[in-house]
């Protein structure tokens, strides 16, 4: 059972950044996707970004160009830089990890972002 377990979160006025980290208790090289998703009051859990592999990534329109995702397999952690932060940004932010040999899914306990002035 792979814990991941979010950090990074906080509060930042609009146009700032922030970077999200999603640790996970055993070598990520077992996980063959990681992804972040967050969900805002009342809306659904969406997909943010996710990394396939070291450098296969997808992102949500809405964030392109502003988030990058990214993986340090050395130190079994994945990040989400966040810039040009915008208040409809707000959520909290999930980490995911999916073995695809398995079918697990493992997801953390959730960051909070809040964008506001």
């Amino acid at each position: 059972q792979v814990q991941l377990v979010e950090s990074g979160g906080g509060v930042v006025q609009p146009g700032g950044s922030l970077r999200l980290s999603c640790a996970a208790s055993e070598n990520i090289f077992s996980i063959d996707r990681m992804g972040w998703y967050r969900q805002a009051p009342g809306k659904e859990r969406q997909l943010v970004a996710r990394i396939l592999g070291d450098t296969s990534t997808t992102y949500a329109d809405s964030v392109k160009g502003r988030f990058t995702i990214s993986r340090d397999n050395a130190k079994n952690t994945v990040y989400l830089q966040m810039n040009s932060l915008k208040p409809e940004d707000t959520a909290i932010y999930y980490c995911n990890g999916e073995q695809f040999a398995s079918g697990h899914e493992y997801w953390g306990q959730g960051t909070q972002v809040t964008v506001s002035s």
